[in-house]
């Protein structure tokens, strides 16, 4: 199992080499050249580590001169520069190549994952704390029972074995899970092959299967629980096998998806700061793309891509003694 690491001046440098992997160093020819999408990058990535915003992670560079002299700044940004940086590196495309990196450099050359799961998650808009929910609650009119709310939505496929996201889709919720499994397998196909896939009963259908198992040889094993409660035999082959002889040691791997779930929240906050639809998906690629960079801490993978600057990273490191090293 994975842990994620505590120490900042790691995950700048993991994320500056996945950085360098996935994306050239300047995104036109006539570019300013004033930063590299690599340091952006990084400096978005370091705020998600810190739980802060634009201007926090700016005030902490001001405040940390070995992090400015390890991401090789001429000067700070601004946070307007990191905020429109967002946009650019954070769009659907530059996103999947940056996690085809992660992916890459966790993998090496074994491509196949033998166990892996999916599953979604809602994450809030805003700050509010629970205690306030709470209160908030008993003012509301007794005769309403539901109350839908429009939420950030992430679904994810993982490795069961370490915890490292293969995929992942940003949307809006609440919306049924079912229909999401056949992109997020289709995604997480591209980058490795997958010999068997566990998932909740939120995504059980015959086409599902049909997709898994006959289009792409993944044993899949999903509770038959869609719809309503009854005795009678599902139609489909596959639900029916379900039914029947389901395995429920090998379907024990999926609570490992769960942990990635409360991994994020506890180590990235349970909400995004974004407040407009495609603002929100950018907060959620940069949320699943810093979860794979904090596991992805090794001093192998950022020694091969910064290996002029290993004097900077030997002296950078000692001042941060104290932090934990993963």
């Amino acid at each position: 199992m994975s842990v994620t690491s505590k120490s900042p001046i790691q995950v700048v440098l993991a994320a500056l080499a996945t950085a360098r992997r996935g994306l050239p160093a300047y995104s036109h020819i006539c570019s300013p050249k004033t930063f590299t999408q690599h340091q952006l990058f990084a400096c978005l990535v370091l705020k998600n580590f810190l739980k802060t915003d634009y201007r926090g992670v700016v005030d902490h560079l001001v405040d940390h001169s070995n992090l400015v002299e390890l991401l090789e700044l001429t000067r700070i940004p601004h946070f307007t520069t990191l905020q429109k940086a967002s946009r650019r590196l954070l769009a659907a495309d530059k996103a999947k190549r940056l996690m085809d990196a992660t992916v890459r450099q966790q993998m090496g050359r074994r491509k196949r994952v033998s166990s892996a799961a999916i599953d979604s998650t809602g994450l809030q808009c805003g700050t509010a704390s629970a205690y306030f929910v709470r209160r908030r609650k008993k003012v509301e009119s007794p005769w309403k029972t539901v109350v839908y709310h429009n939420y950030p939505k992430l679904g994810i496929v993982c490795d069961t074995s370490n915890h490292f996201i293969l995929a992942f889709q940003a949307g809006r919720g609440p919306r049924p899970d079912i229909d999401e499994f056949r992109p997020l397998v289709a995604d997480a196909l591209k980058r490795v092959r997958l010999s068997l896939m566990t998932a909740d009963a939120g995504y059980d259908s015959e086409p599902n299967h049909q997709f898994a198992r006959d289009g792409h040889g993944i044993r899949t094993v999903i509770p038959p629980k869609h719809g309503r409660p009854t005795k009678k035999p599902a139609r489909g082959h596959y639900r029916r096998l379900m039914q029947t002889r389901f395995d429920r040691e090998i379907y024990r791997n999926r609570v490992q998806v769960e942990t990635v779930m409360s991994m994020i929240k506890r180590r990235q906050g349970s909400h995004v700061r974004g407040h407009k639809y495609w603002s929100q998906c950018r907060d959620l690629r940069l949320i699943a793309l810093t979860h794979n960079i904090m596991i992805l801490v090794l001093v192998e993978v950022f020694y091969r891509a910064v290996l002029p600057r290993f004097s900077l990273l030997t002296e950078a490191t000692a001042k941060y003694s104290g932090l934990a090293r993963v």
